[in-house]
């Protein structure tokens, strides 16, 4: 049974950053794609971060030149740089693989911008 634990969320200003991150019990990162989502009060989670397992990344339209996805695979550890935030990026953020597996989905970390 693999867990993911999401961490690094908080209160932020407009303009500001945040670094999420994502640890798993096992190694899979290595091995496949994964993603980091997001999901706003009465929204659909949404995908707004890929990492492929050949190391490529891809990003939703609307975080594409602010956010970063990252992986570390020695340390089973994915990442989300998040700059110049705004307040439509408030919302809970988890990872999962892809596509996403209802048993993977953790607690998520909450991101709140706003002055």
């Amino acid at each position: 049974q693999v867990q993911l634990v999401e961490s690094g969320g908080g209160l932020v200003q407009p303009g500001g950053s945040l670094r999420l991150s994502c640890a798993a019990s096992r190694s899979i990162f290595s091995i496949a794609t994964v993603g980091w989502y997001r999901q706003a009060l009465g929204k659909e989670r949404e995908l707004v971060a890929v990492f492929t397992s050949g190391g490529s990344t891809n990003y939703a339209d609307s975080v594409k030149g602010r956010f970063t996805i990252s992986r570390d695979s020695a340390k089973n550890t994915i990442y989300l740089q998040m700059n110049s935030l705004k307040p439509e990026d408030t919302a809970v953020y988890y990872c999962n693989i892809i596509p996403p597996r209802d048993k993977y989905w953790g607690q998520g970390t909450q991101v709140t911008v706003s002055s």
